[in-house]
């Protein structure tokens, strides 16, 4: 191969791979004087989680709404009028004042040196593995993007089907598989009573008053009664995404739940009523090894989608302006 014809292929093979070539793991080993930048992040999640364990839920979703708008880069941390936080899906978003605490301890002891990019892959990754999932290694090396549009936040529906979720996702690099695992998130958290209650309690199909005939006729029952009874003063009431003894471990008891028909948001059941996802969820149904294995895998491919690296973008001063 002539000298030119391998300046093209290298080029090709960088723009195909995004920044994640130059990603390592151990990036800041020995970049932050005498701190060990993972070790720092660990603590103060510890710290965190021992008080507040719904925040593997926050940070797991922060990682999500981070990484599927523009890529993992930070744009999701930034303040101020039209930007991406602001955005209708991301007014939920919680977590941020956990990023900050962490990024201010880091300034501390290595000014400029930490990306807050880095700092929400380290964090989610802590917290996982403090809730019961893997423990799994992480690549650093990320920078923050100086860009954050409310306008380019285009997140998945609570409502899409199987081939809806499997084709968004797509669009990230991730199979059908990987799809099925990332709903997988859904292992802890909540939601309200309004994202469920037209599309599954009393207004299933378009139909005033019908029930998603996929639901547990006693968990509709449940939730009519007591949870989400069809009144707007439900709206705001919290349903577990997963039973509320494992709403803060994650598992593969979501995908136990699907079997069952006790899956919570549409999206959720959908990938069991969907005959091309419904034997995934069964082999991590019928296994928590797997399901942790993979799991970790999907969460490591999502952290180095579309990042920025070597000189792009920033290291941000605080997380939530640009320097």
């Amino acid at each position: 191969m002539g000298i030119e014809a391998l300046m093209v292929a290298l080029a090709v093979l960088a723009l195909a791979t995004g920044g994640s070539a130059q990603l390592q793991y151990g990036f800041y080993k020995n970049k932050c004087n005498a701190s060990d930048v993972e070790a720092v992040v660990q603590g103060i999640v510890k710290a965190r989680f021992a008080r507040e364990a719904p925040i593997v839920a926050y940070l797991l979703r922060l990682q999500f709404h981070e990484c599927a708008v523009n890529g993992c880069d930070g744009g999701l941390l930034i303040d101020g009028p039209g930007t991406e936080k602001t955005a209708p899906p991301n007014l939920s978003v919680k977590g941020y004042d956990l990023i900050a605490a962490i990024k201010a301890e880091l300034e501390r002891r290595c000014p400029g040196v930490v990306s807050c990019s880095d700092i929400e892959i380290l964090a989610t990754r802590d917290a996982v593995a403090l809730a019961g999932g893997p423990a799994y290694t992480v690549r650093t090396g990320r920078r923050d993007r100086r860009q954050s549009r409310a306008s380019d936040v285009k997140l998945p529906g609570s409502e899409y089907t199987a081939a809806q979720a499997i084709a968004y996702y797509a669009k990230l690099g991730m199979s059908a598989y990987d799809t099925v695992l990332l709903l997988g998130a859904h292992t802890v958290g909540a939601t309200h009573c309004s994202s469920i209650k037209n599309s599954r309690l009393y207004g299933y199909g378009g139909k005033m008053g019908a029930t998603d005939p996929a639901m547990d006729p006693t968990l509709a029952s449940t939730y009519k009664k007591y949870v989400c009874p069809n009144v707007t003063s439900s709206n705001g009431n919290t349903v577990y995404l997963d039973d509320q003894w494992s709403a803060v471990k994650v598992d593969n008891n979501y995908y136990k739940n699907l079997q069952r028909g006790r899956g919570v948001l549409l999206v959720d059941q959908n990938l069991y009523r969907d005959s091309s996802t419904r034997g995934f969820v069964d082999q991590l149904a019928n296994n928590n090894g797997l399901f942790q294995s993979q799991f970790a895998k999907v969460l490591v491919k999502l952290s180095e989608v579309n990042v920025l690296t070597g000189t792009q973008g920033e290291i941000r001063k605080v997380c939530n302006k640009f320097n």
